[in-house]
Protein backbone atom coordinates (compact mmCIF):
# COMPACT_ATOMS: atom_id res chain seq x y z
CA UNK A 1 0.00 0.00 0.00
CA UNK A 2 1.29 3.08 -0.63
CA UNK A 3 1.79 5.50 2.25
CA UNK A 4 -0.53 8.73 1.81
CA UNK A 5 1.37 12.27 1.98
CA UNK A 6 -0.04 15.50 2.56
CA UNK A 7 2.52 17.91 0.72
CA UNK A 8 4.89 20.17 3.14
CA UNK A 9 5.22 23.81 2.51
CA UNK A 10 8.75 23.22 0.92
CA UNK A 11 7.01 20.71 -1.42
CA UNK A 12 4.18 23.45 -2.09
CA UNK A 13 6.42 26.51 -2.75
CA UNK A 14 9.07 23.95 -4.55
CA UNK A 15 5.74 23.83 -6.91
CA UNK A 16 5.02 27.34 -7.27
CA UNK A 17 8.18 28.71 -7.77
CA UNK A 18 8.94 26.11 -11.04
CA UNK A 19 5.64 26.93 -12.12
CA UNK A 20 7.15 30.73 -12.39
CA UNK A 21 9.84 28.98 -14.29
CA UNK A 22 7.61 27.53 -16.81
CA UNK A 23 5.98 30.67 -17.52
CA UNK A 24 9.11 33.14 -18.27
CA UNK A 25 9.29 34.47 -14.83
CA UNK A 26 5.16 35.15 -14.27
CA UNK A 27 4.02 35.24 -11.09
CA UNK A 28 1.99 32.41 -11.88
CA UNK A 29 1.21 30.06 -8.93
CA UNK A 30 3.33 32.35 -6.83
CA UNK A 31 1.65 33.40 -3.72
CA UNK A 32 1.11 37.21 -3.84
CA UNK A 33 -0.21 39.86 -1.40
CA UNK A 34 -3.22 39.93 -4.13
CA UNK A 35 -4.09 36.57 -3.33
CA UNK A 36 -4.21 35.94 -6.66
CA UNK A 37 -3.71 32.21 -6.73
CA UNK A 38 -3.98 29.09 -8.45
CA UNK A 39 -4.22 26.88 -5.52
CA UNK A 40 -5.35 28.54 -2.37
CA UNK A 41 -3.11 26.38 -0.32
CA UNK A 42 0.16 27.93 -1.45
CA UNK A 43 -0.67 30.96 0.03
CA UNK A 44 -0.73 29.62 3.59
CA UNK A 45 1.93 27.28 2.47
CA UNK A 46 4.26 29.79 1.53
CA UNK A 47 3.46 32.31 4.52
CA UNK A 48 4.37 29.59 6.76
CA UNK A 49 7.59 28.59 5.00
CA UNK A 50 8.90 32.49 4.77
CA UNK A 51 8.31 32.49 8.35
CA UNK A 52 10.05 29.48 8.71
CA UNK A 53 13.26 30.82 7.83
CA UNK A 54 13.91 32.62 10.53
CA UNK A 55 14.68 29.33 12.72
CA UNK A 56 14.78 26.45 10.52
CA UNK A 57 17.78 25.44 8.94
CA UNK A 58 16.07 23.10 6.39
CA UNK A 59 13.18 25.37 5.38
CA UNK A 60 16.71 28.42 4.66
CA UNK A 61 18.54 25.37 2.49
CA UNK A 62 15.78 24.70 0.64
CA UNK A 63 14.77 28.27 -0.36
CA UNK A 64 18.52 28.88 -1.16
CA UNK A 65 18.02 25.76 -3.20
CA UNK A 66 14.76 26.04 -5.22
CA UNK A 67 16.23 29.93 -5.66
CA UNK A 68 19.52 28.84 -7.23
CA UNK A 69 17.67 26.84 -9.54
CA UNK A 70 15.26 28.82 -11.33
CA UNK A 71 16.28 31.35 -13.94
CA UNK A 72 16.73 34.49 -14.17
CA UNK A 73 13.21 35.81 -15.02
CA UNK A 74 11.92 33.45 -11.75
CA UNK A 75 13.62 34.90 -9.30
CA UNK A 76 12.67 38.44 -10.28
CA UNK A 77 9.21 37.33 -10.04
CA UNK A 78 10.18 35.91 -6.58
CA UNK A 79 11.56 38.77 -5.30
CA UNK A 80 8.81 41.01 -6.53
CA UNK A 81 6.64 38.72 -4.79
CA UNK A 82 8.54 38.63 -1.39
CA UNK A 83 8.67 43.11 -2.05
CA UNK A 84 4.73 42.69 -1.35
CA UNK A 85 4.69 39.82 1.47
CA UNK A 86 7.44 40.01 3.05
CA UNK A 87 6.28 43.32 5.23
CA UNK A 88 3.45 41.69 6.54
CA UNK A 89 5.03 39.32 7.68
CA UNK A 90 6.92 39.26 11.95
CA UNK A 91 9.94 37.41 10.45
CA UNK A 92 13.19 39.04 10.12
CA UNK A 93 13.81 40.89 6.77
CA UNK A 94 17.56 39.24 6.51
CA UNK A 95 15.95 35.94 7.27
CA UNK A 96 13.85 36.01 4.41
CA UNK A 97 16.63 37.29 2.09
CA UNK A 98 19.67 35.94 3.45
CA UNK A 99 18.99 32.38 1.65
CA UNK A 100 18.59 33.96 -1.94
CA UNK A 101 21.72 36.36 -1.34
CA UNK A 102 23.99 33.45 -0.24
CA UNK A 103 23.66 31.63 -4.00
CA UNK A 104 22.71 35.28 -5.82
CA UNK A 105 25.46 35.90 -8.18
CA UNK A 106 24.03 39.06 -10.46
CA UNK A 107 25.53 41.76 -9.03
CA UNK A 108 21.79 43.67 -10.03
CA UNK A 109 19.92 41.17 -8.07
CA UNK A 110 22.44 41.17 -4.85
CA UNK A 111 21.64 45.09 -4.68
CA UNK A 112 18.39 44.63 -4.98
CA UNK A 113 18.27 42.29 -2.26
CA UNK A 114 20.73 44.05 -0.15
CA UNK A 115 18.53 47.20 -0.37
CA UNK A 116 15.29 44.79 0.87
CA UNK A 117 17.23 43.73 3.72
CA UNK A 118 18.35 47.51 4.75
CA UNK A 119 14.59 48.78 4.03
CA UNK A 120 14.02 46.19 6.89
CA UNK A 121 15.96 47.54 9.35
CA UNK A 122 14.65 50.30 11.70
CA UNK A 123 17.59 52.65 11.04
CA UNK A 124 17.54 52.39 6.69
CA UNK A 125 21.34 51.88 6.39
CA UNK A 126 22.73 48.80 4.39
CA UNK A 127 23.25 45.86 6.53
CA UNK A 128 26.31 44.52 6.04
CA UNK A 129 27.05 41.02 6.25
CA UNK A 130 27.88 39.60 10.37
CA UNK A 131 31.58 40.28 11.29
CA UNK A 132 33.63 37.30 12.77
CA UNK A 133 34.22 33.88 11.31
CA UNK A 134 37.01 31.73 11.90
CA UNK A 135 39.45 29.70 9.64
CA UNK A 136 40.73 26.29 9.56
CA UNK A 137 43.48 24.95 7.67
CA UNK A 138 45.84 22.12 7.22
CA UNK A 139 48.62 21.29 4.60
CA UNK A 140 48.37 18.61 2.10
CA UNK A 141 50.35 16.42 -0.29
CA UNK A 142 52.45 18.71 -1.90
CA UNK A 143 52.69 21.79 0.14
CA UNK A 144 49.02 22.52 -0.98
CA UNK A 145 46.78 24.83 1.77
CA UNK A 146 43.16 22.82 2.27
CA UNK A 147 40.99 25.90 4.05
CA UNK A 148 37.14 25.91 5.81
CA UNK A 149 36.52 29.35 6.20
CA UNK A 150 33.45 29.64 8.44
CA UNK A 151 31.80 32.94 8.12
CA UNK A 152 28.76 34.24 10.02
CA UNK A 153 25.36 34.61 7.77
CA UNK A 154 22.30 35.54 9.70
CA UNK A 155 20.82 34.74 12.92
CA UNK A 156 22.42 30.77 14.10
CA UNK A 157 23.25 30.03 9.95
CA UNK A 158 26.68 30.46 9.15
CA UNK A 159 27.96 29.74 5.30
CA UNK A 160 31.33 27.47 4.70
CA UNK A 161 33.77 27.82 1.72
CA UNK A 162 35.82 24.71 1.77
CA UNK A 163 39.22 25.50 -0.81
CA UNK A 164 42.53 23.54 -1.97
CA UNK A 165 45.12 26.17 -2.91
CA UNK A 166 48.53 27.55 -3.27
CA UNK A 167 49.00 30.68 -2.91
CA UNK A 168 51.78 31.28 -5.29
CA UNK A 169 50.23 28.53 -8.11
CA UNK A 170 46.19 29.29 -7.97
CA UNK A 171 43.10 27.11 -6.72
CA UNK A 172 43.20 23.46 -6.50
CA UNK A 173 39.13 23.61 -5.64
CA UNK A 174 36.69 25.28 -4.11
CA UNK A 175 33.01 24.52 -2.72
CA UNK A 176 30.82 26.46 -0.97
CA UNK A 177 28.05 25.46 1.11
CA UNK A 178 26.05 28.43 1.29
CA UNK A 179 23.31 27.59 4.72
CA UNK A 180 25.03 25.25 7.46
CA UNK A 181 23.62 25.35 11.27
CA UNK A 182 26.28 26.52 13.57
CA UNK A 183 26.66 24.29 15.33
CA UNK A 184 27.00 21.90 12.49
CA UNK A 185 30.41 23.80 11.07
CA UNK A 186 32.90 22.12 10.74
CA UNK A 187 35.79 22.23 13.35
CA UNK A 188 39.59 21.63 14.64
CA UNK A 189 40.85 18.17 14.12
CA UNK A 190 38.64 17.10 11.25
CA UNK A 191 40.23 15.63 8.07
CA UNK A 192 40.28 17.78 4.50
CA UNK A 193 41.97 16.09 1.16
CA UNK A 194 43.96 14.21 3.95
CA UNK A 195 45.20 16.48 6.04
CA UNK A 196 44.14 17.66 9.66
CA UNK A 197 42.91 20.82 9.63
CA UNK A 198 43.12 23.06 12.59
CA UNK A 199 42.03 26.95 13.62
CA UNK A 200 44.40 29.28 11.86
CA UNK A 201 43.87 33.25 11.97
CA UNK A 202 41.42 34.03 9.26
CA UNK A 203 42.91 37.18 7.94
CA UNK A 204 46.09 34.89 7.07
CA UNK A 205 43.85 32.45 5.61
CA UNK A 206 42.25 35.48 3.89
CA UNK A 207 45.11 37.34 2.70
CA UNK A 208 46.74 33.50 1.10
CA UNK A 209 43.63 33.13 -0.92
CA UNK A 210 43.53 36.65 -2.06
CA UNK A 211 47.14 35.86 -3.42
CA UNK A 212 45.72 32.21 -4.85
CA UNK A 213 43.59 34.28 -6.93
CA UNK A 214 45.69 36.64 -8.44
CA UNK A 215 47.69 33.82 -9.31
CA UNK A 216 44.81 32.18 -10.87
CA UNK A 217 44.17 35.36 -13.03
CA UNK A 218 47.38 35.55 -13.77
CA UNK A 219 48.08 32.36 -15.66
CA UNK A 220 44.37 33.19 -17.38
CA UNK A 221 42.49 30.92 -15.50
CA UNK A 222 38.92 31.23 -14.17
CA UNK A 223 37.75 31.24 -10.93
CA UNK A 224 35.50 28.75 -9.43
CA UNK A 225 31.84 29.44 -8.73
CA UNK A 226 32.10 29.16 -5.33
CA UNK A 227 34.81 32.05 -4.55
CA UNK A 228 32.68 34.32 -7.14
CA UNK A 229 30.34 33.63 -4.35
CA UNK A 230 31.91 34.46 -1.77
CA UNK A 231 33.64 37.59 -2.74
CA UNK A 232 32.76 39.80 -0.73
CA UNK A 233 35.25 38.02 2.30
CA UNK A 234 38.40 38.89 -0.57
CA UNK A 235 37.77 42.80 -0.28
CA UNK A 236 41.13 43.96 -0.97
CA UNK A 237 44.25 44.67 -2.98
CA UNK A 238 47.06 42.76 -3.22
CA UNK A 239 50.12 44.08 -5.02
CA UNK A 240 48.44 46.87 -6.91
CA UNK A 241 45.69 44.35 -8.85
CA UNK A 242 41.97 44.64 -8.00
CA UNK A 243 40.21 41.68 -6.33
CA UNK A 244 37.31 40.33 -8.59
Amino acid sequence: MTEHRDPSSVDLVQDASLDVAAHDGAAQGLPASSGALLDPRILAAWREWLAALATDAEAAIAAAHVYGELGPEAREAWLDVLAEDAPKLQVPTVAIYAPLLSVESDAARRERIEIAIAMGEEDGELAPRPAGGFALRGIAAGGDRVVALVTPLYLRFVRVLWCRYLPEDGIAWARHDPIVRAEEAPGPGMLLDGAQIEVTPIKLVIEELCHAILAQQRKGAELPPSLQLCADLFDAHLEGDPLP
